[in-house]
């Protein structure tokens, strides 16, 4: 899971709940203090929530966006069916998104939006994209509704087998053991882990952490950790959609175990894709290196 250096709100920011066709959902927004360049949407990986992102709203407004970044759909404080797995499936999060989209393009003003998911949220949005791809090819079919396309620290399918072992155990337990119960053993094994433990949080973002994994549909996480471990490879179609004219960026840190970085590179280079690798940075950039992984996205949004 990704964690947030910090959890106060820049002064340009504010917590709100999006409506959309398909419900509401969880966000914060960040406005620019002047004229509005350009609207980004961020959408979060498994276990994780809007927060992921918290460190980049002010680099972003500062620079005349408008950035909303949201909790998915069984995430924090989204909230979502509990005995639904289909409300889960990455198609349906990928309805969801194309939902947020067009909510946010209802508010007016907003400039050019640009669509960025971090981790299994890359897969999400990549869902999204193909989806209204395919609309877009059918007579009469709209454009696609974004300036750019974002894939952060994720790759082509399934995650890496460490991960996908670690991940694949979670799904097993869910059905059986309750949330706060799997939340002790993982923090033992953090204890356990003497490199992580150099890394503990603050504690109030420990805490945190605690209350998001809480409030996480339990469904959600076996749905889509069930998805992570087991992921198409999709890339050939969404070249497609890169090439009829979806700029993409894929950024990683320069460390990353969910994906291996040489795979994210080579997704690049299939995509046709601009490629950028965060230095001291691992699986979540957005949060380790706020200021360099913004810089990339800027650079990318002109």
């Amino acid at each position: 899971m990704s964690t947030p250096p910090f959890l106060t709100l820049p002064p340009s920011a504010r917590a709100l709940r999006v409506v959309t066709a398909r419900g509401q959902f969880a966000a914060l927004r960040a406005e620019p203090a002047g004229a509005v360049r350009g609207s980004a949407l961020l959408v979060p990986g498994f276990t994780g929530s809007k927060e992921d992102f918290i460190a980049l709203l002010e680099p972003l407004a500062a620079a005349g966006y408008r950035v909303t970044a949201v909790d998915q759909r069984g995430q924090y404080e989204t909230g979502g069916p509990h005995d639904d797995p289909a409300a889960y499936a990455v198609a349906a999060l990928g309805a969801d998104v194309r939902a947020l989209t067009a909510a946010l393009a209802a508010e007016g003003g907003t400039g050019p939006l640009h669509l960025l998911g971090h981790s299994f949220g890359g897969q999400v949005v990549r869902e999204a994209v193909l989806a209204a791809a395919a609309g877009a090819a059918a007579p009469g079919g709209a454009p696609l509704p974004w300036a750019s396309l974002t894939l952060m620290s994720t790759g082509p399918g399934a995650i890496d087998p460490a991960e996908a072992e670690r991940t694949g155990l979670l799904v097993e337990v869910l059905p059986t053991m309750g949330l706060e119960e799997i939340w002790q053993v993982m923090q033992q094994m953090e204890k356990a882990d003497g490199e992580r433990a150099r890394r503990l949080p603050s504690p109030e973002v420990a805490a945190f952490l605690h209350r998001r994994w809480l409030a996480n549909v339990p469904q959600a996480l076996i749905t889509t950790g069930g998805h992570l471990v087991a992921a198409p490879d999709r890339v050939a179609e969404l070249a497609a959609a890169v090439a009829a004219g979806l700029p993409a960026l894929v950024v990683s840190g320069v460390h990353d175990y969910a994906w291996p970085v040489p795979e994210q590179t080579a997704m690049a280079e299939r995509l046709g894709a601009r490629r950028v690798v965060v230095a001291d940075a691992g699986h979540s950039p957005n949060a380790e290196q706020p200021a360099a992984t913004a810089e990339a996205l800027l650079a990318h949004w002109v």
